[in-house]
């Protein structure tokens, strides 16, 4: 069997070109959201949103609202 289809592409080449290629788009928008503090990144976030809402809590009182 051959690894070229009808075009006389080498379809083994290319693929190993693509897996030796870098980053795929979706992983570049992970690495920038996870080192830049990008905006709209809330699904690459690794923050536990209650223990910082439980850290902002007690700051803010009655007698100390800011």
């Amino acid at each position: 069997m051959t690894n070229k289809n009808n075009t006389e592409t080498d379809v083994f080449h290319i693929k190993n070109k693509n897996a030796h290629s870098g980053m795929t788009y979706n992983e570049v928008k992970e690495y920038i959201a996870r080192t830049t503090g990008g905006h709209d990144t809330k699904k690459y976030s690794n923050t536990d949103v209650n223990e910082v809402k439980a850290d902002i809590a007690p700051k803010h009182t009655e007698s100390n609202p800011y």
